[in-house]
């Protein structure tokens, strides 16, 4: 995506923060620590457990900048991105990505993810939430292989990609996070909730699609219906070989040609992906058990998580040359590895958030110890501290998502502190976090307004607030 290419330079700070709706006056003094929100008035949804949530963490905060990033932040999705409305008597709520206007099946997940801890305080918020599902379930009707939606049927800059486009669509690349995200949020919805509402019939139609999806992609019995070719001269924003992608062989594994930064895969079958998809499965058959009553539908999603995680076993634990077995990021099930992490998330970090397996697990551990070393070719160390980078972004540019992820799933106190500092310097003096930064001048960014990574900041200082309460107490300058 071109704009997500775009590099936004510190001289263009103060006409996108108004081009967002911010007065100027609060962009006069960049380091005075001034609320870097939209107006009440201007802010697109209020939740006031959210709002009970960022003074009280703040208090805890003795930092003054990590606790002024934290308050701009935390609420970026609900300020600047959601556009509720009740349709037909049900909640439905589209959520921009931010400076792209469209709606990610993944990022609109990830936005709203550490908000479902406070829908039973709000229940506001709780239906804001509920619109989400809802509107992720018409979405994936339209079309189970886009990964990103219009508001409307409104066209796309990227109408001519040589796919099976829709007026509804924004982007058409088939990414197996894009439906695993969706079912991440009912089930969590639901189970924090207990409100089953959203898992109806057309639930149930929607859940039905992603598993015939999902079967389609293991490519059993021909390529499937889908493919994607995009004309343009970067490489990784098409698939090859006529938009089928690279040559596999059918092993229980399912094919992603896009990975969840929107770049091609060199290897069709995306690990972390695959891994995110047994999770979903296995989600999706207890809501047939439970709510749907239908003991076939659970056998089937139960039967098809099984046969994926035995491929995993059976075709992707490697042997590194150095750091012995651990899980690549791609393979083709002819053997072939890709050595790599990609810095959005399902990634090989970003295992045990997911749920597929714990921290703590060896093959995790060794993954990991790769992920964050000069073994990989995308780890960067900086002026202000260490973090992986990406071919979407090119060399030297290191993603604050990883930072935040590695602090998501440590368990070690003195790990944590370190990864909230680098956050903290890394901001460019904007009090956000972005896509990307120059691994020696944070002011150097990509994206200026990216509500995934500023929430997900939010989350892991929510977190942090529960967890290890000490870490707020210190000074991170």
């Amino acid at each position: 995506m071109v704009a997500r290419r775009d590099f936004i330079r510190n001289s263009s700070l103060l006409a996108g923060a108004v081009a967002l709706g911010f007065p100027k006056a609060v962009f006069s003094n960049p380091l005075g620590y001034t609320s870097q929100r939209p107006p009440l008035a201007q802010r697109k949804f209020t939740s006031q457990a959210v709002e009970k949530a960022i003074t009280n963490i703040k208090k805890e905060i003795a930092d003054q900048k990590l606790a002024w990033m934290f308050e701009n932040c935390f609420p970026n999705t609900l300020d600047t991105t959601v556009q509720f409305k009740v349709e037909n008597g049900r909640p439905d709520t589209f959520v921009l990505t931010g400076d792209i206007h469209a709606m990610w099946l993944r990022d609109s997940t990830a936005q709203v993810w550490p908000y479902l801890s406070l829908i039973k305080e709000d229940d506001k918020l709780k239906q804001l939430i509920a619109g989400v599902v809802n509107r992720q379930t018409k979405c994936v009707l339209i079309d189970p292989y886009a990964n990103a939606f219009n508001e409307g049927p409104t066209g796309s800059e990227w109408d001519s990609d040589l796919t099976e486009m829709k007026p509804e669509l924004h982007e058409r690349k088939w990414e197996i996070d894009s439906l695993c995200y969706t079912v991440r949020l009912a089930y969590n919805y639901w189970k924090v909730s207990g409100d089953a509402s959203v898992l109806d019939d057309t639930y149930k139609k929607a859940a039905k699609l992603i598993v015939k999806t999902f079967k389609e992609q293991q490519r059993k019995e021909g390529k499937g219906p889908y493919k994607f070719q995009r004309k343009t001269p970067i490489q990784s924003d098409t698939a090859p070989n006529g938009g089928w992608g690279a040559p596999m062989q059918p092993v229980g594994l399912i094919v992603s040609l896009f990975r969840p930064s929107d770049d091609a895969t060199v290897f069709p079958f995306l690990i972390p992906s695959n891994m995110f998809a047994v999770v979903s499965l296995r989600q999706l058959s207890e809501i047939s058990d439970v709510v749907f009553k239908d003991a076939a539908f659970a056998k089937e999603c139960t039967e098809l998580a099984d046969e994926v995680d035995r491929a995993i076993k059976a075709y992707a634990i490697v042997e590194h040359p150095q750091l012995g077995h651990m899980y690549p990021l791609e393979v083709d099930g002819y053997g072939n590895r890709l050595f790599l992490d990609d810095t959005n998330v399902p990634s090989l970090l970003s295992i045990p958030y997911l749920g597929y397996t714990t921290a703590d697990d060896p093959l995790y551990q060794n993954s990991r110890h790769f992920v964050w070393s000069t073994f990989h070719c995308w780890f960067y160390k900086g002026k202000y501290g260490d973090g992986v980078g990406s071919p979407h972004t090119g060399p030297d540019y290191i993603w604050p998502m990883s930072i935040i992820m590695k602090a998501l799933t440590s368990s070690n106190p003195d790990e944590i502190a370190e990864c909230i500092k680098t956050l903290r310097n890394t901001d460019g003096d904007t009090g956000f976090i972005h896509e990307s930064y120059h691994k020696d001048d944070p002011t150097k960014y990509t994206r200026k307004w990216f509500a995934w990574a500023n929430t997900l900041f939010g989350e892991l200082i929510l977190k942090v607030s529960q967890e290890y309460p000490q870490l707020l107490k210190k000074q991170y300058a």
